[in-house]
Formats: C-alpha cells, sequence, structure tokens
C-alpha cells in the first residue's frame, strides 16, 4: 500500500491561472524595515547552518536578511529562475522565522514553495527532484524548544558548500565585493506559493524501493516521534508498509518538541518496547533527519549498529564499493574491528555528517553515517533521514528471519565509551577553546597517561552552547575517571 500520489508534473512551476497552488502575495519590503544587526565576532554557519536561541542569535531581522543574501548568492549560482523549496519543524518560533525568511527570498526575487510542517529531508528530496535552485528548513534538529535554526541545501538536495556558506555570511556581513550592495539595496518582487500536497511524493519515495521486500506485516514497532516534524507522517508510513505502530509523543507541540523524548533521550522508548513486546522501537529528533533504536531488551540500537547491519546487506548485494562504511571520529571501536573482521574497512571523519558526506563523494562510497543516527546511503537518499533509516532497518530485520535482539548479539559489542557535555554560553569563548593552555595541558596528560588504552575527544559542538567530552577505552573505571577529570578541566575553563 502506498499512501496516495501526486499528480506526475507536480515539479512543475505554478502558474497565476492554476488553481491548484495557492499563492500568498508576498510583503512588500522595504529599506525602513531592514534593521542594523548585531552579528558575533565568530562565524554564523556551524556544522549544521546557522543555530542559536530565538531572539537572541536568531531574530525575525536575522532571518529576514539571511532570506535575502542567501537568494542573492543562489540567484548567482545558476541561470534558472529562482525556486526555493521551505519546510519548517514544529517549534513554536518556527512560523515566524520562516514567514521572515520568505520574505527576504521573495524580496530577492526568488519564488518560495513552501511545504509548511515537515521532516528536513522532505525539503532535500523535493529539492533535489523540482527546478530548485536550492531549499531551507526551519529547524534545530535535537536542540530544545527554545532554539532555533535555519538550514541550507543545494540544488542536488545535499547540505550547501562551506563555500556558499561563506558568500551568504559574507554578504549579510557587508564584506568584500557586498559592501556596495548593502548600502544601494534593491528589492525586487517573487513569489510565494503554499504546497504541503508535495509531501506526498517525499512519502512515495520512502516505500517504493522497499515494495513488495519491504513488507512489515507482523512486526509491533514503537515510534517515538519527539513531538516535531514527523509526528504526523510516519506513523502512516510505517502503517501504510503492514506494521503494528505504537506511538509517543505523536502530535506536533512547539513547547515540547525533544524534552525528555526522542533520540537524544531514550528511556520512554525503552519502557514502552518492553511493555508492548514490540519488535523494536525507534526514535526520531525534532525534525526526523535521524533515527535511534531500540531492542526488545531495551538496549540501544545506535548509529553504529545501523550501518553494521547496512553495510552487511549491501555488501551481501555487492552494493558496497571496496566494503568501506564512512563514520566518525565518535564511532565506537568495538564497530570499527568487528567491521574490519568482516573483511571491511571504516573511514573516520570529522564529527558532522557534511564531513561524512564530502568523504562519500570524494571516493564513491554508498553508506556513512554517525553514531547519534544520521546515516547516508545515496543508493536511496540525496541526504540523511530518519524515516528512511528506521523503514530500512525494521525490513533488515524482517528479512533476517531473527530478532533485532539476536542481531545485536551476533555483530558486536561495544566499548566503554561516556560523552558528556559541558554548557559554555558564551560564543566566543566556546569556539575558542582550543586556545587555552590550561585546558590543553589536561587533555594531553589524559590522553599520555591513556596511551593506547583508549581515546579522548573533546570539541566545541557546531549545534549545541556546550563543549563536549568523549572519553572511551576496554577499561570502564578508566572511562569514568578521565571523563570526570576532563569535564571539571572544561567546568573550569567555562566560569
Amino acid at each position: 500500500m502506498v499512501l496516495s500520489s501526486v499528480s506526475s508534473d507536480w515539479t512543475s512551476r505554478p502558474s497565476q491561472t492554476n488553481s491548484g497552488f495557492t499563492a500568498t502575495q508576498p510583503v512588500t519590503l522595504h529599506s525602513a524595515d531592514w534593521e542594523p544587526l548585531v552579528l558575533p565576532a565568530t562565524k554564523l554557519f556551524g556544522t549544521d547552518g546557522i543555530r542559536g536561541q530565538v531572539d537572541d542569535l536568531l531574530s525575525v531581522p536575522l532571518a529576514l536578511q539571511v532570506g535575502f543574501w542567501a537568494g542573492r548568492v543562489l540567484q548567482a549560482t545558476t541561470a534558472k529562475p529562482g525556486l526555493i523549496i521551505l519546510g519548517q519543524d514544529s517549534r513554536n518560533s518556527s512560523p515566524m522565522l520562516a514567514t521572515a525568511l520568505s520574505t527576504g527570498l521573495t524580496a530577492a526575487g526568488l519564488e518560495v514553495w513552501n511545504l509548511g510542517l515537515c521532516p528536513t529531508p522532505t525539503v532535500a528530496f523535493l529539492t533535489s527532484t523540482s527546478e530548485a535552485i536550492g531549499g531551507v528548513m526551519i529547524s534545530a534538529s535535537h536542540n530544545p524548544p527554545e532554539d532555533n535554526g535555519i538550514k541550507f541545501f543545494a540544488a542536488n538536495g545535499t547540505k550547501l558548500s562551506p563555500q556558499l556558506q561563506t558568500q551568504i555570511e559574507s554578504a549579510l556581513r557587508g564584506e568584500g565585493g557586498w559592501a556596495s550592495q548593502q548600502k544601494q539595496l534593491a528589492f525586487q518582487p517573487g513569489q510565494h506559493y503554499h504546497r504541503p500536497e508535495l509531501v506526498k511524493a517525499y512519502v512515495e519515495s520512502l516505500q517504493q524501493p522497499l515494495i513488495p521486500h519491504g513488507n512489515l506485516t507482523g512486526m509491533r514497532i514503537v515510534l517515538d516521534l519527539a513531538w516535531g516534524a514527523a509526528a504526523q507522517l510516519a506513523p502512516a508510513v510505517f502503517e501504510a508498509m503492514g506494521a503494528d505502530v505504537i506511538c509517543l509523543h505523536d502530535y506536533p507541540d512547539g513547547d515540547r518538541i525533544n524534552v525528555n523524548c526522542g533520540s537524544t533521550h531514550l528511556a520512554s522508548l525503552k519502557a514502552a518496547v518492553q511493555e508492548h513486546d514490540a519488535d523494536l522501537g525507534v526514535a526520531f529528533d525534532g525534525d526526523a533527519d535521524r533515527a535511534m533504536a531500540v531492542d526488545a531488551q531495551g538496549r540501544v540500537v545506535d548509529g553504529d549498529y545501523i550501518l553494521y547491519f547496512w553495510g552487511e546487506t549491501l555488501r551481501q548485494q555487492n552494493r558496497l564499493p571496496g566494503n568501506t562504511i564512512v563514520s566518525t571520529v565518535m564511532a565506537n571501536l568495538g564497530f570499527e574491528r568487528a567491521w574490519e573482521r568482516q573483511g571491511g574497512k571504516l573511514i573516520r571523519t570529522a564529527v558532522g555528517d557534511q564531513y561524512v558526506h564530502a568523504e562519500m563523494v570524494k571516493h564513491g562510497y554508498m553508506l556513512g553515517g554517525e553514531q547519534s543516527g544520521h546515516i547516508l546511503c545515496p543508493h536511496y537518499s540525496v541526504s540523511g533521514d530518519g524515516l528512511l533509516t528506521a523503514l530500512h532497518l525494521a525490513t533488515i530485520v524482517r528479512q533476517s528471519g531473527v530478532s533485532l535482539v539476536e542481531m545485536v548479539d551476533q555483530s558486536f559489542q561495544t566499548y566503554p565509551q561516556l560523552l558528556r557535555n559541558v554548557r559554555v554560553e558564551d560564543r566566543d569563548r566556546r569556539l575558542n577553546w582550543k586556545e587555552n593552555a590550561r585546558l590543553q595541558q589536561a587533555i594531553a596528560q589524559a590522553e599520555a597517561e591513556m596511551g593506547d588504552r583508549g581515546r579522548i575527544l573533546v570539541r566545541a559542538s557546531g549545534t549545541e552552547p556546550v563543549i563536549r567530552v568523549m572519553v572511551e577505552a576496554a577499561d570502564a573505571e578508566l572511562v569514568q575517571h578521565w571523563t570526570d577529570k576532563l569535564v571539571l578541566a572544561v567546568q573550569q575553563y567555562a566560569a
């Protein structure tokens, strides 16, 4: 069963006489609406777009001006008319920021197709399969409700290149050749269309590769929707594939998105899977571009396990070039060594799916992702997609003939790994932590004393106001000892 389809010409641009599309008169922008921005000295674009607390870093004036200058930069990359796909998650601030961003885009002369509430991968897919020159999602992913973000996609549905992000930021700051345009603002009339019906084409893209082999009939699956973007979509997709679905946090709620639920808070999912005797559970984050799973015993099946299982499946199908998986420095040593025993190779990148994607594109690899559940498989999608990942994991379990519990038991045992976050509100201090000699000395001491018995990773998050401390070793006591020591050192630095 496939959810109801859309017209085969959905990618065509709406005409003024086509009553099937809802057009909204764009807001007229005047130079008087252009408020001077106070921007941080550090870069606006992090590992996943621009992200921060609403009405602090992320404000309506910022969204409006980001939209305008992004429109100018994107339009300059192509001779095609400017069409942008726009989506948003369920945060209370998302409609406000989406309206401001759309106003900026239309003032730059672009046409906006607004999908409304949808997962981030929906924007990536529809951008790649339409005439769009780019896409943009209003979301802060797994962050708390008070945060939000602006994430751009290129015409092919992948995340916008660092080079184009730098151009947008330079334009926003009036640097280089953009200074004259900042002084002489010229607005053009664009157009805005509401296109929520296009989400159905995205749903079909998820289901079609799995039919008829992906029938989930007889499987009981618990879904934690995190009060987020997939709350209305994911249950229908899994039910259409035949699964018996039990839902948690299953409607859009901007006050509670990601709060003690979703992919970063798995306690309620674990309890529900065991209470309902389910085959597995899946938790999405707020914008559903990642997924974390739980087996029937309540054990976490994270991105490392998902990559291992999916990698085995693709290897058996001769669809995994070089038997290689790309992951990040966060990937567990237990996963890496188990994959090597299978004759495979694991390549590590910096944290962030953009780095994983860049490595995959450079060498033609077909599977990669992060321990956090952000999985990339170009065989099926142009971007990380939590719903797609969850559907394929469930299908792999179904076709294996054994339970997810048995699959985990037969795969690998993870090394003890602790990840602690230290909140550092001062943006400049957070991003410049490597310049602190005392903190560097503490890290060097820990690395020297652990030697080859484990790994240490300290980094500033690109998505949250925290410095992350990760320690991994075969000895759990060693992990706890050095995690405590390094967390204290970071806390002293942040004070």
